[in-house]
């Protein structure tokens, strides 16, 4: 049976090309189109690109819709779908303009792959996500073991997370010489550290805690001084693995090496939020978990664009769009507060609103202004 198609092998390539040069897609994302292509060349039997047809989309839809997930065995999501399917459609869309492909593919039969309009709002709705509290990770830290080499890169692992709100990736490829323990802060270098966007910028360790930092800094001179670890090595080495008596291999210290990915990283706080009796958070929750302490103790516009500045958020609305929803049980406390008589009016939160109306409106402007000159 046929597993592939050379000359779709070739244009995927290509395209594959012009996603991560021209667009500056991650590999991630490349191989999650990868995957949806190879999904409807499944469904096809790996017929050419130039015989398709809008029945094909339709058709795979329905396939699709039938599908269940790997892991859990039940259909796929409305999420996942739109996402498959919205990949294939600027496939074919690229396609229609590709030499060989121009007189073959009907730009209007890629629209076939979209879903219905209540199908796309079920996909789209933006659904609460649990949110760890401060009280809950300083608990997890608490509990951890604080004995072994591991256990303590371990604990300052999390710690580190919470005291700068770093993403995973970005902490796997951090060196020693990145963190400034003096000035409590930390240099996310695009040349060396793996940060969203390849940006560079300065984190300043957030108030989260004198014993928080301690941790950090304890840790530090821990692989400076004892280990005799140097600036270029890894701020959170890697396990070392040796292989035992009974043939089984098994940890044994740190390897003076980075982590060749964040898998490692979310390992360890599964295990450790589970042996604190929680449900598990990732890492990337963490930063929620400082956009929702940054709302209460903010004041002005500038301490909470500072605050959006040290995510490494250029524009403080993706602070608010991407990570400062109200949580539920918040919401209804604050609807039940507001039918209390109020003498005053918080001067500090209408500063706030007339900020982020006004970065909304000029964001508007700009973007008609690129409108107009493209």
């Amino acid at each position: 049976m046929t597993k592939h198609n050379p000359d779709n092998e070739r244009i995927k390539r290509k395209y594959f090309i012009f996603l991560k040069e021209a667009k500056r897609q991650n590999e991630s994302s490349v191989d999650a189109v990868a995957k949806a292509i190879s999904r409807f060349e499944t469904y096809t039997k790996y017929r050419d690109f130039k015989a398709f047809h809008f029945e094909q989309a339709v058709g795979f839809k329905n396939h699709l819709a039938k599908q269940t997930n790997q892991q859990t065995g039940k259909p796929l999501s409305k999420s996942t779908m739109h996402s498959a399917l919205g990949q294939l459609k600027a496939f074919f869309q690229w396609l229609a303009m590709q030499p060989g492909y121009k007189s073959r593919i009907s730009y209007t039969d890629t629209e076939y792959f979209n879903l219905s309009e209540k199908e796309v709002r079920i996909a789209t709705a933006r659904r609460e996500t649990a949110v760890p509290t401060l009280e809950q990770i300083k608990h997890v830290i608490e509990s951890m073991s604080n004995n072994t080499a591991i256990e303590r890169r371990n604990r300052a692992l999390i710690a580190f997370t919470l005291l700068t709100g770093a993403r995973d990736s970005a902490i796997a490829s951090m060196k020693l010489k990145h963190v400034d323990m003096v000035g409590n802060c930390v240099f996310q270098d695009a040349r060396e550290v793996d940060t969203k966007f390849s940006k560079t910028f300065t984190t300043y360790f957030f108030p989260v805690g004198d014993e928080i930092q301690q941790i950090v800094d304890d840790w530090v001179r821990y692989l400076k001084i004892e280990l005799l670890w140097g600036n270029d090595d890894p701020l959170f080495p890697k396990t070392n693995v040796i292989v035992g008596e009974d043939r089984v291999f098994k940890p044994a210290g740190l390897q003076q090496a980075h982590w060749r990915n964040a898998s490692p990283i979310r390992t360890i706080f599964r295990e450790a939020f589970e042996t604190a009796g929680l449900p598990y958070f990732n890492p990337h929750s963490f930063r929620k978990t400082l956009v929702t302490l940054g709302q209460q103790i903010c004041q002005t516009p500038e301490e909470f664009k500072s605050w959006s500045q040290n995510l490494g958020h250029e524009d403080v609305l993706t602070t608010l769009y991407s990570y400062g929803e109200v949580q539920q049980h918040r919401q209804g406390e604050i609807i039940q507060q507001l039918k209390l008589p109020r003498s005053t009016v918080n001067q500090n939160a209408d500063e706030i609103a007339r900020a982020v109306v006004k970065a909304m409106a000029n964001q508007k402007i700009h973007q008609h202004l690129g409108l107009l000159q493209s």
